[in-house]
């Protein structure tokens, strides 16, 4: 209540402060109402700064989140340095009073400032409320302090009793270290040998084993060294510190002219050690093999930097088969079976992430070279069956395929003569995942060995899979043809004809038509022409049917040789008669076509000889005109124009009069074109 009317005295402002005697203020008075501003702040030293501090230099301190530094001219801004952090370290402890940290904080800014009383006094106060708390009784400090005043006096049995007793608490390895000195004071060698393997024992690491080895070496003990490397080296090959430890167990070796030794730790540690975390190991095992080794050990060395080089690309991005390449190269190249090996099972197990042919097309590949390496460098047969049998178990098959894996696999079969695997790979993938080039070899195959009723039945498989694939038609017949089957052959085309859809009909018909010609069937040439022709009206199928009809060299039946000629030519005269019917009235537009037949059927008019009659083409010719059509640009407008050849044939004169207005003008232009020429 009291705050709500001061709050409301401010805001009046130039209003008079009520007397004391208002009764309307109840029991507050005159000075409890009067509004309190803060106090000046008092300039000490108003003499200019000997360094100008710039507005844009204390805002940027502002975002930098730091304080900034200030520096204490005198005792008296030192004493009130000293008291403004003793208030807030006050202030922080009575905020969090069971906060071990900020009593500790407290008590070790006050040794740093030289007040040892103070810092006591903190200590004990934090004793109060935290007494069970080690941190605050400096327990490191407090051995050594017992341990120097022993020795002080002279008692060096009691200062190694205090060891023991601070030993008991397994203490840090700064502990040890100076238990360590204080032994190697007093020259006690084997004691500092027991305190040190009571040392690795509590603490394994690669640092303290060093300092063991180390200490040994110092003594001239090389065997105990060694001893002590090796067994670091068995105890934490898998350390994520090893590599220091190997460094320096390969440099020992080096300062006792163990060259051979000192190799031998290189390549362990090199083949233990995570190749992400061996990159001062190489680059010192190329140092080494260039001041010790010959010239394969160079290379040694630097196919090690590349093998490390490889690892970190694949341990980045692990389905990058470029790299896996990359590296399975580089070992096949060293030709350590064992680490070829490895490298192959570590690449084959990253499995693209989705069943999509694009992300399988690289890595198939490194099962296909995994298994030729296995075949032909391994000479490990059954090795390589057994990559194959993986690599078929693990592809999708009904989202993806290749017919490269299933072929590669049962032709690995045949070369081990093992037919009856091949068969049964190769029907295996008919079963799961038919492809064309799988029929194919199949079929290849058996016709090899023979088996053509084998081929017979794998051809049904290929039609039946594949019923518009005129390939496996034809090849099918030509099988049948091949073995004089010729109404089998015939029935395989029939079959094949009168299919709805057809990948490459015209082929096919071709084939057929070409078997009849070869059989000297020309009657059954004849009707497979007419029926082409009522199927799809083709300008090649109509001069191809007249050519047939005119090339015929006997038709079986009991007319005259000179009646046989006469009906060969109606015969041929009555298909292109059809076929200009048919353009002229059911595809009008096909001008070009048209005039085309008429050319043809002229020149076979001409071949006739006394027999044709030129003149039944002629009067059907057509009179080619230049005409131009607009061409319609980008943004739609007709601004362009090119010629084209047109044809007007007899039937569209006498159908559009206009069309001989047209001639007329047509025949004067050119005219006046001519005489301005000649002009």
């Amino acid at each position: 209540m009291a705050l709500a009317i001061r709050a409301a005295a401010a805001a009046a402002g130039d209003m008079a402060p009520p007397s004391a005697s208002d009764p309307t203020l109840g029991f507050l008075t005159k000075r409890d109402t009067e509004v309190k501003l803060p106090r000046a702040t008092r300039v000490k030293n108003k003499t200019p700064a000997s360094v100008q501090i710039t507005a844009e230099q204390i805002l940027r301190e502002a975002r930098s989140g730091r304080s900034p530094r200030s520096k204490i001219a005198d005792s008296v801004e030192l004493s009130e340095y000293r008291l403004r952090r003793r208030k807030e370290f006050e202030d922080a402890i009575r905020r969090a009073r069971w906060s071990v940290g900020a009593w500790v904080k407290y008590a070790r800014w006050e040794e740093r400032q030289g007040d040892f009383a103070r810092a006591r006094s903190v200590y004990e106060r934090a004793l109060d409320v935290a007494h069970r708390d080690h941190t605050l009784w400096r327990g490191d400090q407090l051995w050594y302090k017992y341990i120097h005043m022993e020795q002080v006096l002279g008692a060096v049995a009691n200062a190694r009793k205090v060891f023991e007793l601070w030993m008991a608490w397994r203490p840090d390895a700064a502990g040890w270290n100076s238990y360590i000195k204080f032994e190697l004071r007093y020259g006690e060698i084997e004691r500092v040998r027991a305190i040190f393997e009571r040392f690795v024992a509590e603490h394994p690491q690669p640092h303290t084993f060093i300092l063991y080895a180390k200490f040994e070496m110092k003594r001239g003990e090389v065997e105990r060294a060694r001893r002590v490397y090796e067994r670091a080296a068995d105890l934490l090959a898998d350390d994520e510190h090893a590599e220091v430890l190997f460094v320096a167990f390969a440099e020992f070796e080096e300062r006792c002219r163990e060259v051979e030794r000192a190799r031998a730790v290189y390549k362990y540690a090199l083949d233990r050690v995570p190749k992400g975390q061996a990159e001062e190991l190489y680059r010192k095992f190329l140092a080494f093999e260039k001041q010790f080794g010959d010239r394969e050990g160079i290379e040694d060395a630097i196919v090690g930097k590349r093998r490390f080089q490889y690892e970190d690309e694949v341990r980045k991005n692990p389905l990058n088969y470029d790299s896996w390449f990359d590296y399975i190269r580089l070992e096949e190249s060293v030709g350590n079976k064992d680490r070829i090996r490895e490298v192959y099972e570590r690449a084959i197990a990253n499995i693209p992430p989705a069943e999509e042919k694009r992300y399988w097309q690289r890595y198939i590949y490194l099962w296909i070279n995994y298994a030729l390496y296995e075949e032909l460098d391994a000479k490990d047969m059954e090795r390589t069956r057994e990559v194959y049998s993986e690599c078929l178990k693990l592809i999708p098959h009904k989202k993806l395929t290749f017919s490269k894996v299933w072929l590669m696999a049962a032709q690995f079969e045949i070369r081990q003569k093992n037919l009856k695997a091949a068969r049964r790979i190769l029907g295996n993938a008919i079963g799961m995942a038919p492809k064309g080039k799988i029929f194919k070899k199949y079929i290849e195959i058996e016709l090899y060995l023979g088996n053509f009723e084998r081929c017979r039945t794998l051809y049904e498989k290929y039609i039946e899979w594949s019923p518009a694939n005129c390939y496996a038609w034809m090849k099918y017949a030509e099988l049948e043809k091949s073995l004089g089957e010729t109404d089998r052959a015939r029935s395989i085309y029939e079959l094949a004809i009168a299919q709805s859809a057809l990948d490459t009909p015209e082929v096919l018909w071709k084939e057929y038509l070409q078997f009849e010609i070869d059989k000297n069937e020309f009657h059954r040439t004849c009707e497979l022409y007419e029926r082409l022709l009522d199927r799809t009206k083709d300008l090649k199928a109509s001069v191809g049917l007249g050519g047939e009809d005119s090339q015929s060299e006997e038709i079986k039946n009991e007319v005259s040789y000179q009646q046989q000629q006469i009906e060969q030519v109606r015969r041929c005269r009555a298909v292109f008669e059809r076929a200009f019917e048919y353009f002229r009235t059911s595809a009008p537009e096909l001008k070009e076509e048209r005039a085309m037949l008429l050319e043809e059927w002229l020149n076979k008019e001409v071949s006739f000889g006394h027999l044709g009659d030129v003149t039944l083409v002629q009067k059907k010719a057509p009179r080619k005109v230049k005409r131009k059509r607009p061409v319609p640009s980008e943004d739609g407008s007709t601004t362009a124009y090119e010629e084209y050849m047109d044809y007007i044939f007899p039937d569209e004169v006498a159908l559009a009069p206009n069309l001989k207005i047209l001639e007329a003008a047509y025949k004067w232009k050119k005219q006046k074109t001519d005489d301005t020429d000649d002009d």
